[in-house]
């Protein structure tokens, strides 16, 4: 069964209260996992995949498919650096050079597909 998605008000409210100062960890989960689905959106595929733990995954980009086990392209990062990269606040390069991402292999990159619009 398909999970339900995020309606655009409901999303971007939550993405707006995230990044205040004050969220309770609902309203970052749901702005966490808004964020994932507008990524898959844009960037459909199943050759990444993006980790935001505790609050959600997902595949995107296209390319070869990943099928079983550990995939061969993952990019893991908490939720506030998960935030700050999907709303522009953070660039992909400062926060892989920082270490606030962990990107392993040939195509774990979110360069040219963050900030997204929400």
């Amino acid at each position: 069964m398909a999970k339900a998605k995020i309606s655009v008000e409901d999303g971007g409210a939550a993405v707006r209260a995230a990044l205040g100062d004050d969220a309770d960890r609902n309203t970052t989960a749901m702005a966490v996992r808004y964020l994932l689905q507008l990524l898959a959106e844009r960037a459909p595929g199943n050759t990444v995949e993006v980790r935001v733990p505790p609050f959600g995954a997902v595949q995107c980009i296209p390319g070869p498919r990943h099928t079983r086990g550990t995939p061969p392209n993952v990019i893991e990062t908490d939720a506030a650096t998960w935030l700050a990269l999907a709303s522009g606040r953070l660039a992909w390069d400062d926060a892989l050079g920082s270490g606030a991402v962990h990107a392993s292999g040939q195509r774990a990159s979110l360069e040219g597909l963050v900030p997204l619009r929400y």
